[in-house]
């Protein structure tokens, strides 16, 4: 996807899509508690200057259209920006998996291990901590070890303005949203996307209601799963008999499910997809993608295997934090919508991005970034 003018267009990282950049590949089932095999593509470089940029997914596998799917496209586009790159990755079918994966690419002497994903925060610190000549990242985690370089993300503000829409696109005036797990890394974009409605309805007048999230009580909804379709599909049906015409499901393949809810609708559910741009990673379902909430993991991930295949030191305070003023987030296009999006509401969304770099609009969570 070219990238196209304007604030709310996607960032160019974020192009290559989760079943292209993992093709061919063999998902490696992990038994639990044992070290995972792994599935490792082929490599020019020879074994002598390699830098072994190994990666450990989180349980949604390396096809999860959503985060692991894009850390695993930054280490293939470091590949073709730095050619001494070899990548690997191995999948993790439990919690229980993600120590036995750290550990076995410390053994392996990999340069680079990329744990994915806020709840692999703990296992890579431990491991981190008793490999101390190991260069370790995480993504959506920050660390006290100073071997392990976090790569967070301002999500929030982003969600923000996808609220916003949201809640001037919807017809019946309620709008849904629910999670994987009720995770920092989850529940900042139902943080934000929350708070974007409310700034709406302050701005119009209004009273469009958010269901399946309560940021003050900070419960709400969740699949307690990032895989598991038939799930989404309820929970999404239920919102939708509450009167949600506008969903955003933040739980990876789960969310899945929602769009297939929306594609059965007829037009009268829509869907803000997040993380990868859904008309870019789950492209059956683009006709049904009013937006997405863009986290832009996979150029962070880019540049950190580049600066480390290039010998520069990795820096674990502050690491890096992706926002609206470095693209780091961002919501997409709306590709078929955007003719249904009213150009009022386009311009508005254009100055709340602008606002919300300058500080004059705030946008707090308290999973957000520290």
């Amino acid at each position: 996807m070219h990238r196209k003018e304007g604030v709310l267009r996607p960032v160019r990282g974020n192009r290559i899509v989760a079943i292209l950049a993992a093709g061919g590949l063999t998902l490696a089932a992990a038994a639990c508690g044992e070290a995972p095999k792994e599935s490792t593509p082929g490599s020019s470089t020879s074994a002598a200057a390699a830098y072994k940029a190994c990666m450990v997914t989180d349980t949604g596998g390396i096809d999860d259209k959503s985060f692991n799917a894009s850390a695993w496209a930054g280490i293939q586009a470091a590949q073709k920006e730095a050619t001494n790159v070899d990548p690997k990755y191995v999948a993790s079918s439990s919690e229980a998996d993600y120590e036995p994966g750290l550990r076995n690419y410390v053994s392996q002497g990999c340069n680079f291990i990329l744990a994915v994903g806020g709840l692999m925060g703990t296992a890579t610190t431990k491991v981190a901590k008793e490999s101390s000549k190991s260069q370790f990242a995480i993504v959506d985690s920050g660390s006290e070890s100073p071997n392990v370089y976090p790569m967070q993300f301002a999500t929030q503000q982003a969600a923000f303005l996808a609220g916003y829409l949201a809640a001037g696109y919807s017809k019946t005036g309620k709008v849904g949203t629910y999670g994987g797990l009720k995770i920092p890394p989850v529940t900042i974009f139902m943080d934000g996307f929350a708070d974007g409605v409310a700034h709406y309805n302050t701005a119009k007048g209004k009273n469009v209601q958010v269901l399946g999230w309560d940021k003050k009580a900070q419960n709400g909804s969740f699949a307690e799963n990032f895989g598991d379709q038939n799930k989404g599909k309820s929970i999404t049906q239920t919102l939708v008999s509450q009167g949600a015409d506008v969903i955003m499901p933040v739980a990876g393949g789960t969310g899945l499910g929602t769009a297939a809810v929306a594609k059965d609708s007829a037009g009268k559910v829509a869907v803000i997809w997040v993380d990868q741009d859904g008309c870019t990673s789950a492209a059956q379902y683009c006709d049904v993608f009013l937006s997405t909430v863009i986290k832009n993991i996979e150029e962070a991930v880019k540049e950190a295997v580049v600066k480390g295949a290039k010998g520069e030191t990795l820096s674990a305070t502050p690491g890096y934090v992706g926002d609206l003023s470095n693209n780091g987030v961002s919501i997409a296009e709306f590709h078929s919508f955007d003719s249904k999006v009213d150009a009022t509401l386009k311009s508005e969304l254009e100055k709340l991005k602008a606002d919300i770099i300058a500080g004059t609009v705030k946008v707090e969570s308290a999973s957000a970034p520290k």
